[in-house]
């Protein structure tokens, strides 16, 4: 029998950081050279003791990772969307840990927005494979997909490919006719590429701090090193972005802080020429545009917060825009009802929107070619998700629409405009048996300190005594405007199953509730996220939804701060937490100008390097300064080697000092040593992934091991 481990200690090598004229000793901070042989070691030995530590769950594990495979259907394919002349679509096969990139010819004669019937298990009639995304990954560790774009002839492919997890991107550009690939080759390139006409590809780049500054043009057949800088932004809060409208009449160039947008226009038949603002930045006012034909003329609908933090749409003539005072009110802005943005077809205008913590959907026909009125979409369940697009094509008569719950697995359907039908294309399969009437969610609503109503979502078997605290995963993200919205998941099946409940926290700093929910939960508010979340864990105790011994707590990237931040403030509530990619040293981060996205990131956090009432504020949340010696919850931190969003350094760190200070709680790290911010890659190692996180989660809270 081989000696068991001990918990690993971190070398001490203080260094002091100084700020404001306040010093912070830093025990830990040797652990950012990534290349040191120190470092390596530590993480391997980190990664070792986890591993005998949680060998225990092995039985679990499997069960949990065979419960999903057993679960998913292995070899299925998506709903072909039409493109021009090609029906798009993707599939998957048993024991293959990526998909297929396929198309069929749209036949004459047929329904030209009905989507083919491919049978299953088989190749359809007349299917190319146009990309193998299996091929691309053989003989990589870690494999993802950047952008995968076709131009509108269907002619050309380009896709771009990362090896490393570290989201730089190499680009290349295949012949569909012929199958081969061009010597054009793009390497460290941003997410994503755009075509315009079957000549030119624009696409973006970084700077050294991972910021995609530039927007390049590049000519099919032309030398890399001729490639074109369309547009630079130099101000540092920035990042740019392009695209092209669904009309196929303007590229957009487009550029972004956290709280101040800018839009740059350019003619679709001229992508040689130089983009021009459509409306000047304004510090603090957002918007976003898109092109639609009303009365035969062009317009643009500008969605925008300048008459309020919820958003407003407007429109004005193409050639009459030049500030947001030339807009027409089309949506006024309303306090409950936060607008998320429009998109538009030849015929019709979607409008999404957000209220009552719930996403909607509205859709606004053109009646002869003028405006009409925005008809919301309804749906029986009580919490749901609902999205709209999966259509490119301009002048289509129909849209997809995506829906799903808790409970219901997700749909896919085709809404016919002009009727209002909708026909549903596929739902997702359960195998071994399913019935949605096994499980149950509702919505509790939690009064904050301050009196703020705090959503939280609730999903159980239906057969769980509810009438006695039950072991609850009650989950957490708060930050950036994103919401967390009801969807299925087969893995928390899993979880369920075995007597759990899980619960989400829509918690401040997050969009469910509309932008003040947001903004009332970020810089200099940002604590409000942590003690949401901690009121939503004290009602699910005091309601005994739940007890201290049974509540485990889960949060990952910004989510992973929320974790640290209430394993110092109420770890006495939880049994156990886990933070996956945790950015549990903010101050340290955002310090560091030249690290990724740190300038940009000062809009969301605040700017410590340059104002000292942040760095007081932040160093007073910061969850790797305000480890006390006190007992904590047992933790478990994930991350990984090459992730360039939240650096592995700070849950290394993290754990570190926890092992050194705290005077109770077990804490373990497990690093992947060659995956990003995303981790693992492949369908199958994903679930793996899955299996170990639920596995330790469910035996803290339950005390199970297979």
């Amino acid at each position: 029998m081989s000696e068991r481990l001990n918990a690993p200690q971190a070398p001490i090598h203080p260094i002091t950081r100084t700020h404001h004229g306040i010093d912070f000793v830093d025990n830990y901070e040797w652990l950012r050279d990534k290349e040191s042989q120190e470092t390596l070691d530590y993480l391997e030995a980190e990664n070792a003791f986890t591993k005998q530590e949680t060998e225990q769950l092995a039985t679990l594990r499997d069960n949990i990772y065979e419960e999903i495979k057993s679960r998913v259907k292995e070899t299925d394919m998506s709903i072909p969307v039409r493109a021009g002349k090609y029906w798009y679509y993707s599939r998957t096969e048993e024991g293959k840990s990526y998909g297929y990139s396929c198309r069929i010819p749209v036949t004459e004669g047929s329904d030209a927005w009905t989507p083919p019937v491919i049978p299953e298990g088989e190749p359809a009639q007349g299917e190319t494979i146009i990309m193998d995304a299996n091929e691309l990954a053989e003989g990589h560790e870690f494999f993802s997909m950047g952008a995968s774009s076709v131009t509108t002839s269907g002619r050309y492919l380009a896709y771009s490919t990362d090896v490393t997890g570290e989201e730089r991107f190499t680009l290349r550009i295949k012949d569909l006719e012929t199958g081969e690939l061009l010597p054009d080759t793009l390497t460290g390139i941003f997410y994503g590429a755009t075509w315009v006409g079957e000549e030119y590809l624009f696409y973006q780049r970084v700077d050294d701090a991972w910021r995609p500054d530039t927007v390049w043009r590049h000519k099919v057949g032309t030398p890399v090193e001729e490639d074109v800088l369309v547009y630079h932004e130099p101000d540092e809060r920035y990042s740019t972005w392009v695209g092209t409208t669904r009309s196929e009449k303007f590229i957009l160039f487009g550029c972004a802080s956290k709280i101040t947008s800018e839009v740059r226009v350019l003619p679709f038949d001229q992508p040689e020429g130089t983009p021009e603002v459509l409306i000047p930045r304004a510090e603090g006012v957002e918007y976003d545009v898109d092109h639609a034909v009303v009365d035969g003329s062009d317009i643009w609908l500008v969605t925008h917060n300048a008459e309020g933090p919820n958003f407003s749409v407007g429109w004005a003539g193409v050639d009459k825009l030049n500030s947001l005072d030339a807009l027409t009110p089309l949506v006024a802005h309303k306090d409950d009802v936060r607008i998320e943005g429009v998109d538009t077809y030849r015929d019709f205008i979607i409008l999404g929107y957000r209220s009552g913590a719930i996403g909607q959907v509205a859709i606004m026909k053109l009646i002869d070619g003028t405006f009409g009125e925005f008809q919301q979409l309804e749906f029986d369940e009580e919490i749901y998700t609902v999205a709209s697009g999966g259509n490119p094509e301009w002048d289509a008569p129909v849209i997809r629409l995506s829906y799903g719950s808790f409970t219901t697995p997700a749909q896919l359907f085709n809404y016919w405009i002009e009727s209002g039908e909708r026909t549903l294309l596929k739902q997702q399969e359960v195998l071994g048996g399913y019935n949605p009437s096994d499980y149950v969610a509702s919505r509790l609503w939690v009064t904050a300190k301050d009196g703020a109503q705090i959503p939280v979502s609730l999903v159980h078997r239906t057969d769980l005594d509810v009438s006695k605290p039950n072991p609850t995963l009650l989950y957490g993200y708060g930050s950036y405007e994103s919401s967390i919205d009801p969807g299925f998941s087969i893995a928390r099946l899993s979880l369920m199953d075995r007597g759990m409940i899980f619960a989400i926290a829509h918690v401040r700093g997050g969009g469910e509730m509309g932008r003040g929910w947001y903004d009332n939960g970020k810089t200099t508010t940002k604590k409000n996220t942590f003690t949401d979340f901690i009121d939503v864990a004290d009602a699910l105790i005091e309601q005994k939804i739940s007890a201290p011994e049974m509540l485990v707590a889960e949060g990952g990237s910004a989510g992973g701060m929320l974790m640290g931040a209430i394993a110092n403030m109420a770890g006495d509530r939880f049994k156990a937490i886990e933070a996956n990619v945790p950015f549990v040293d903010p101050l340290t981060s955002m310090l560091m100008p030249e690290l990724p996205l740190t300038v940009i990131e000062w809009d969301e956090w605040g700017d410590p390097l340059h104002d000292k009432d942040v760095y007081e504020y932040m160093a007073s949340y910061a969850p790797y300064e305000n480890i006390e010696a006190k007992n904590y919850p047992n933790i478990l931190a994930v991350t990984s080697l090459n992730d360039t969003r939240v650096l592995y350094v700070e849950p290394a760190k993290w754990v570190a000092q926890l092992r050194a200070t705290a005077t109770g709680g077990e804490f373990l790290l497990k690093t992947e040593m060659v995956a990003g911010h995303g981790g693992v890659s492949g369908r199958y190692e994903k679930w793996r992934e899955t299996a170990f996180e639920y596995g330790w989660l469910i035996n803290q809270a339950t005390g199970v091991t297979e």
